[in-house]
Formats: structure tokens, sequence, C-alpha cells
């Protein structure tokens, strides 16, 4: 006997007949089915009568607004995504639509390529609400922990995985932000297309547009081949763009297009293509404060910024901290050779305030494991003698160093405060400073003397960052890309352990 099946159903609402019966037509071709309403009150009644995959309004309607009905259908029909239709050029209108709930948008005129992905990752969403996975979130989860912080940070989660809205995550170095966005990407509609990862601070300037658009053959001296970028390698999947604010101004311009478009075109086309990424943006900076600076742009801050999800730093839920070590150690030992922790380290670790976070504790255990003894790892292995809590060490809530009276010491090396031991020793076979200076108490070679100058001030930088980069680059008010460049200049490597 033949199991009779139903093709999903899809509302419309707009009170203009030509463009209602355009998207009719779309959808019928897809193979479903179409319900019209030309009002809000229409709509209402209709959504009492049937269960649709998808409901798609206008903004505006003779009897109120699109965004009524967006706010009423997430509250009332949690499993019916529901997307708008907002004029040319009304971005404030997506993202308040967004922002109340609503899945996606599409702007008019309506590009029939972009309505049809759009309803595709719809009817995938529709299709996952209806038949959802076991409930293994809390075991499985990349985000470790019990705490009440990570439990509330793992329920927003699979809230903001259902929507196709931007997520702009927000947390300190070492923090997860990038386990955030798999975790998000993980339970979306998405989760079987590609997730990619993209460091914005680490990209040279020129090669941007080429990394994020891809390029033709041909299109520049070294072209051999036609290659897809960074949208193109997401298509269907999810973006990130981690560490967001290192976007230089010209690339910002480019990427705010490729967003309201959604499209882009690869250097040396002449012609644009449709993509569908879920955008994921992420930061240790405050956003908003580069804005106010200039460095980053109002109009891209707001088409990013749409959700906010902040990650806790490490030390306002130690109430983890057993559960994350148990999860490192697994992954630093062996099948024959177990790693465990010796009496009062975990204590130890509890009096510590994790400026680096969760990755600090990551490199404080592998590096504490290379001196243990047959996998047991000791409070003197740990390094941390001369750690202090941020409150009595004088350290701000970002990590960074307040000028107090004596500097964090780590492994032995002091931050470099006054009261702290000195500077790390130059490399063998470079001068310090002081020795570079000539009788005259003037430089000899004032370039070899600036060098030095600068090589110092950078390597306490990252002594007292335990040669974080990120922190090092903010702590020194310059860029990640940046200080990277001043590194490979003055030639500045992290020490072996």
């Amino acid at each position: 006997m033949s199991v009779l099946r139903t093709s999903p159903r899809v509302l419309v609402v707009d009170d203009e007949a030509d463009l209602r019966e355009l998207l009719e037509i779309t959808l019928l071709k897809m193979g479903l089915d179409v319900d019209s309403a030309a009002t809000l009150g229409e709509a209402r009644a209709l959504l009492t009568q049937a269960d649709y995959a998808l409901v798609l309004t206008d903004m505006r309607l003779p009897d109120g607004l699109g965004l009524e009905l967006v706010r009423e259908v997430c509250a009332a029909y949690r499993n019916t995504p529901i997307a708008v239709v907002t004029a040319f050029g009304s971005a404030d209108n997506a993202v308040i639509a967004l922002k109340a709930g609503a899945f996606d948008y599409v702007s008019k005129p309506v590009a029939l390529d972009q309505l049809r992905i759009m309803v595709q990752s719809a009817l995938r969403l529709n299709a996952a609400a209806a038949d959802p996975a076991p409930d293994t979130a809390g075991a499985a989860s990349r985000l470790k922990g019990d705490s009440a912080v990570i439990q509330a940070l793992r329920a927003q989660i699979g809230r903001l995985a259902r929507s196709m809205a931007p997520i702009a995550i927000n947390g300190e170095s070492g923090s997860g932000k990038e386990l955030a966005a798999r975790e998000i990407h993980a339970q979306s509609s998405r989760a079987g297309k590609p997730f990619v990862a993209v460091n914005c601070g680490a990209i040279p300037e020129q090669l941007m547009e080429a990394e994020f658009f891809g390029y033709r053959k041909g299109a520049f001296t070294g072209a051999a081949d036609e290659r897809d970028g960074f949208f193109q390698a997401a298509n269907g999947g999810t973006l990130l763009l981690d560490e967001v604010a290192d976007l230089p101004l010209a690339m910002q311009v480019k990427l705010l297009r490729a967003i309201q478009e959604r499209r882009v075109r690869k250097i040396g086309a002449t012609t644009e293509e449709p993509v569908d990424v879920r955008l994921i943006s992420a930061t240790h900076q405050d956003l908003a404060l580069c804005v106010e600076r200039g460095k980053f742009r109002q109009d891209l801050f707001y088409r990013l910024n749409v959700i906010e999800l902040r990650l806790p730093p490490l030390r306002e839920r130690l109430d983890d901290l057993g559960v994350l070590t148990d999860a490192i150690l697994e992954r630093l030992g062996t099948f024959e050779h177990r790693v465990v922790l010796g009496p009062q380290v975990l204590e130890t670790l509890r009096g510590y305030s994790f400026p680096g976070n969760v990755r600090e504790l990551e490199n404080i255990l592998e590096r504490a494991l290379a001196f243990a003894n047959d996998g047991v790892i000791e409070v003197g292995d740990l390094a941390l003698k001369g750690a202090r809590l941020a409150e009595s060490a004088g350290v701000g809530p970002d990590g960074a160093g307040q000028g107090g009276a004596e500097g964090v010491m780590i492994d032995g090396a002091a931050s470099g405060e006054p009261g702290g031991a000195a500077p790390p020793a130059p490399a063998a076979g470079q001068a310090s400073a002081v020795q570079v200076l000539g009788p005259e108490g003037l430089p000899a070679n004032l370039p070899d003397y600036l060098n030095q100058v600068e090589r110092d001030i950078i390597l306490r930088a990252l002594a007292q960052t335990q040669f974080n980069r990120t922190q090092a680059a903010q702590l020194l008010g310059i860029s990640f890309r940046q200080l990277r460049y001043q590194m490979q200049k003055l030639n500045i490597h992290e020490p072996e352990a």
C-alpha cells in the first residue's frame, strides 16, 4: 500500500497582488503547496487552519506591520520559521525583524535565486524541528562544564541555532569563541554543510579580497587557476569571521556589500554569484568602541551585531575547572598512560585568575605534563608559585595589567611592571638597547638602536601575556597583524617549553 505524502505548505502574506502571484508561482514550481493572504487578519485565520513549513510576509500590510506577525508566529508556532520581505535599502527593517525572531529576509525587488535558497534553508529547519535529534547537548557539547552560566550559554546557543540572523560573539581571548560558533553550526539546519573559520587579523590586507571572494584564472600575476574564496567555500553553511575588528576599512566596505546583496564577485569576473552563508563574527575587542573611534564602520557593525552572544571568562565559571581539566588531561594522555593530578593541584588552579582563559589552562597543563613524573602533575609542575588573583595583582577584567605595585609572576617571569623582574634578555647574539649606545651616550647606529628598543618592549608585552600575541597587541595598542609583522622583522620567536 502506498503512503500518501503531502508537500510542505507555505503561507505568503502580501497585499501586492503581482508580487504575491510571483511568489506563489515560484514556490509551486519548487513542489510546495501555497496559501496566500493580503492582510494580517487573513494570515491569522489561515494559521489556525494548517501547519506551515514557512511563513513569508511583507513588512507593510493594510491592517498592520509584518513585524506583528513575526512576533505572533515566534510565540505561538515555535517550529514554524517566518521570513520577511523588506523594501530595497531598508536594512533597518531587516535587522529589526531578525531581532524579533524572523528566520531570514529577502529584499525587494525579490531575487528568485535568493528566495529559493532561503526557502530551502527554512524547509531544512522545519524538518529538523519536526524530527529532533536526541537531546545530548550537555554531554556532547564542545562547551564543557556544568555551571549555571555555561548551561545558560548552551540553552542560548540552542535558540540561536534556529535562525539565519548574524551573530556577534564577544569574549576574551581564549574563552572559546570558535567553539561556540561551531556549536551553533552543529545544532543548526546547516550542520551538514561547511563550517569555515577565518582569522581576519592573519590575512595580509592586499590579499583579503582574493581570499574572501576568490579570483578568476589570469586575474592577476600568479593567478594560474580559478579559486573560490571563503564565501564560496562556506556556501550553504556557516562563515565565522574571527577577530573581525582587525578588518581594514576598505575591506569592511566590500564585506558589507556582500552581506547586503548576498552575492560576491571574484576578482577578474564580470558577474556576481549568489552565496548562502550564515555569518558569525567574533572579537575580543569592544566593537561599539571601535565604531566610536572610527576604526569600524557603523553600518557593518549594525549588520553583524544583530544578535549578541557573550562568552564568560574562565574566572566567572571556576566551578567548571574540574570538568575542563579532566577533558584536557584526557586529550593529553595516551591509551597506555593516563594523566592525573596530584594533591592540591586543582585547589591551586582555583586560586589563579586565568587572564588567558581556557586556552591558558590548556597551556599550563600541557607544560606541566612535560615536567611531571610518570604522568602525575604536582603543584610544583604548574610553575604558578608567584601567581595571584586578579584583584591583588592589579590585573583588569580583560587580563591586561592595571599598573599595580607588582606584576603577575608566570613561570618566574615578571610582567615588566615596577617591582617585577627585568624583561626577558635579548636572544643570543643580539645586543640590548643600552649596549648599542656610543661613548657620547648616543646610539652608534640609530636604526639598530630603535629596533632593539622595540624588540625589548615587544618581548616584555609577550612575557606578560605568556606569548599570547592577541593580548600583547592589545597591551601595545596595535593590531595583531602589526605585531606579527614586527615579530617577523625583529626575529622574535616563541620559546620552546
